[in-house]
């Protein structure tokens, strides 16, 4: 039996597992897909203390998986399911395997929010996109916009200006939620464009995305905006659905938890973007995550 079993491989998770295993614990740590999470989307980190050299969000990810790993956490690939959180000890299925622990560390992340506005469905992958990082690369040389307006948003457009000859950034408000060095730098870009105080209503076209209509909140002036590439950036929405109904959720959908981690449920901690937070930032995942390891352990040794 697992003394800690970790539920997601991102920054939270693997800072977890890192402090976990030094400390001595029985220890494993689930991925559905790769290490790294919300983190591998970003092209550049340069606000982690002591990383200097900005290198992008795969990279730093990658540094802290052969961390971890260096120290004998062992990472499983494939999805959790069937978890129960209730009673001790927790139990899940992973890869048609039963895998029991005296605690669980949920640090699950997030998922982007969507826009819910007509063709957002029907264009995703076909112009409409979520990873600025991941599918930038597909309008080289040509026009993008950039939904939102706070840092991921904005680290998209500085990212997507590198490669294409326009990028529009839509933002509702007449100023930016983003850093003032990220503002800045985008304010400062030749090729990049913002639609201020305006709104997305809809993706236009049919089989592949041909631009977006778009409202002034201010005139509510309607305007079609020709673009090959649309790249939402609005936040967003805590991934909990592994384990609703079992432990508490806050109004925002995230995990409320105490100032060691713990949820509601005894031996179950929550940590990093899954949890309710006011700031999801690689820096504030990791210590998430040293603290709940910490207090997971401890109570791990009294079962």
């Amino acid at each position: 039996m697992l003394d800690v079993a970790i539920i997601g491989g991102g920054p939270a998770g693997l800072a977890a597992g890192l402090y976990a295993v030094r400390g001595g614990g029985n220890v494993c740590l689930y991925e559905e897909m790769f290490a790294g999470g919300q983190i591998v989307k970003t092209h550049r980190i340069d606000n982690y203390p002591g990383i200097s050299d900005g290198p992008d969000g795969y990279a730093l990810a990658a540094r802290f998986e052969e961390h971890a790993a260096a120290f004998g956490l062992k990472i499983e690939y494939g999805a959790v399911s069937e978890l129960v959180l209730t009673g001790d000890p927790k139990r899940f299925t992973f890869n048609g395997e039963t895998v029991e622990a005296k605690t669980v560390i949920l640090a699950t992340g997030a998922s982007p929010k969507t826009l819910g506005i007509p063709g957002e469905k029907e264009l995703t992958g076909h112009g409409v996109s979520y990873c600025a990082t991941c599918d930038g690369a597909f309008y080289k040389n040509r026009t993008a916009t950039v939904i939102g307006g706070g840092d991921t948003a904005i680290s998209d457009a500085l990212y997507l200006a590198k490669l294409c000859k326009q990028v529009y950034v839509v933002h509702r408000r007449d100023e930016l939620r983003a850093s003032a060095i990220l503002a800045d730098a985008a304010k400062q870009t030749e090729n990049i464009t913002f639609v201020w105080n305006s709104v997305p209503e809809a993706f236009l076209g049919e089989k592949k995305l041909s631009g977006i209509r778009i409202r002034n909140r201010v005139t509510g002036e309607l305007c079609d905006l020709p673009t090959d590439g649309a790249f939402v950036a609005v936040g967003v929405v805590p991934r909990t659905e592994l384990f609703s109904g079992q432990v508490a959720l806050a109004e925002n959908g995230s995990v409320p938890t105490d100032e060691h981690m713990q949820t509601n449920v005894p031996g179950v901690f929550a940590a990093g973007d899954v949890r309710n937070t006011p700031l999801r930032q690689v820096v504030t995942a990791c210590a998430d995550g040293a603290i709940a390891a910490t207090y997971a352990l401890e109570a791990a040794r009294v079962k």
